[in-house]
């Protein structure tokens, strides 16, 4: 054999088809997990290290998936083990052939890392980015350095129409007949507040179409789209949410499934995990998913307190120069409107307490005359932004709709459009949280709260939460609950009890 000449051989060739397997494992943000043997013939014939980005192939259907090695028994050899999401994605059933290849690199990726180094981006720019998120080609930790780059130096007003436009662009859009369609946004950060289903069910009773989609919690203990859950289906398609807002005239259903603004749904959930909300990221998730709605005319809310997620007048301008300017550039008629952030508005924390509270106002009982205060206002303001009402009138027919009974029958009809109404589950374990001394409940503290009710295993366990037994300003007793815990497991309710006593109190109590 000459030198620096390998002549022919009888090698037998490495197949890169793999058998699939399912893991049943679910990845943080959905994150996309294949797992192969590190002994794999495949894995090691193609260089394939541990948290490689790889390709796979089946059916017809392309993925991009990080690739993690494992020394046990499953995955067999000859086999690919993918995550639920994965698996979901790429559509294979057990033991289907899967091509594997290296991933080609993402020329998105350099956009990136010239915003780490504080560059702006174009619009073109943000474009691959979203296209590549939006295909799920990026990894938790791609998405990760993205939203870090995003939040450390804050998006500018033309990179946050840019972003916008750009998770706009790469979903779908609802058409609508009418010439006004109606929303509403709550910016977050105050536990309960669950407004959403009282207002549509307001707004569609006086004739007006509200085709609501709401997101699941990022950094709450609930979303609209759990809290709504828990009373009917919320995973509606295109086709179904068409078919219940031209009956009832409004819906809420879940975003996510009807492929609204799909990069944004891909990046709130490593923002849930990470914890973190920035304003230009905020902006264009909210105004991405309404331009997407086919919305004309939207009202925002936005609570203001110490302990919310908008603190005080400064936050909130900044937040509301924001938010108005981007939704000008897309011919979007808003209205912001401030409100109360000190406490909890509506006594639950968690989907299935809140849905309590939604119930309890619609059907016109006791214990949370604050949640129907709220829910009117911001129904009156859109009532009077789409020209519904005059000027100064739209809370008293947003109220008199509430009181008639008029939301209520809406509500019911459009849960039983949906796929029928159902009651709120209770948790199976509960836990008072006592004043140590009597005074004067002069604080609240949201986040701490809003955290017990995550450990208590809000919002995927849906009957977790707080249920507030007081309100600021209250009197209480020593040994007066203030709230209580639920939890479905006993673990979950000792963990939440023990931080809820732990790094200060929740309750402020001035004694007596």
């Amino acid at each position: 054999m000459k030198p620096g000449i390998i002549e022919d051989a009888e090698v037998e060739p490495v197949a890169t088809t793999l058998r699939a397997h399912r893991l049943g494992l679910s990845a943080a943000g959905g994150d996309l997990i294949a797992v192969m043997r590190q002994d794999c013939p495949v894995c090691r014939s193609e260089g394939l290290a541990s948290r490689a980005q790889v390709a796979l192939h089946a059916g017809g259907r392309e993925i991009v998936v990080s690739l993690l090695h494992s020394s046990a028994e499953a995955p067999a050899p000859g086999e690919i083990g993918l995550s639920e999401s994965a698996w979901r994605l790429l559509g294979v059933s057990e033991g289907d052939p899967v091509e594997i290849a290296h991933a080609q690199p993402l020329a998105s990726l350099a956009e990136v890392r010239r915003r780490i180094y504080g560059n702006r981006l174009s619009e073109g720019a943000f474009s691959a980015i979203m296209t590549d998120i939006a295909e799920r080609r990026y990894s938790d930790v791609h998405l990760s350095a993205f939203i870090t780059a995003c939040s450390a130096v804050p998006l500018d007003t033309d990179e946050t129409i840019s972003l916008t436009r750009a998770m706009v662009d790469v979903g779908e859009r609802l058409q609508w007949s009418g010439a006004v369609i109606v929303d509403k946004h709550s910016v977050g950060g105050l536990p309960g507040n669950r407004t959403t289903p009282i207002i549509v069910s307001i707004m569609a009773a006086e004739g007006l179409i509200m085709p609501k989609t709401s997101s699941r919690a990022i950094t709450s203990p609930a979303g609209t789209a759990d809290t709504m859950e828990v009373l009917a289906p919320v995973d509606l398609d295109v086709s179904a949410i068409r078919k219940v807002v031209e009956r009832e005239g409004g819906c809420i259903a879940w975003g996510g499934a009807v492929n609204l603004s799909p990069a944004d749904d891909v990046i709130i959930g490593v923002e849930r995990v990470l914890d973190i909300d920035a304003v230009g990221q905020m902006v264009a998730s909210v105004l991405s998913k309404k331009i997407a709605a086919g919305a004309t005319h939207l009202v925002i809310d936005i609570p203001v307190g110490p302990t919310a997620k908008v603190r005080g007048t400064d936050a909130a301008d900044t937040l509301e120069r924001a938010l108005s300017s981007v939704a000008q550039a897309f011919g979007l008629r808003t209205r912001v409107m401030r409100g109360p952030g000190a406490e909890p508005i509506g006594r639950g924390i968690g989907p299935a307490l809140e849905a309590q509270d939604i119930l309890a106002v619609l059907q016109g009982q006791p214990g949370a005359e604050d949640l129907a205060h709220r829910a009117c206002e911001l129904a009156g303001g859109l009532l009077e932004l789409a020209d519904a009402a005059p000027a100064g009138e739209g809370y008293a027919r947003a109220r008199a709709c509430l009181e008639s009974g008029g939301a209520w029958a809406k509500f019911q009809r459009i849960c039983e459009a949906q796929g029928g109404m159902r009651a709120p589950p209770v948790a199976r374990f509960q836990q008072d949280m006592i004043a140590p001394y009597s005074g004067r409940l002069v604080s609240i503290d949201n986040r701490k709260l809003a955290t017990v009710a995550k450990l208590a295993g809000a919002p995927v366990a849906k009957a977790a939460g707080v249920a507030l037994q007081c309100r600021l300003n209250q009197m209480v007793d020593a040994g007066a609950p203030l709230c209580s815990i639920h939890a479905e497991s006993p673990g979950e309710l000792d963990y939440a009890a023990a931080y809820a006593v732990s790094d200060g109190p929740i309750f402020g109590i001035e004694a007596l």
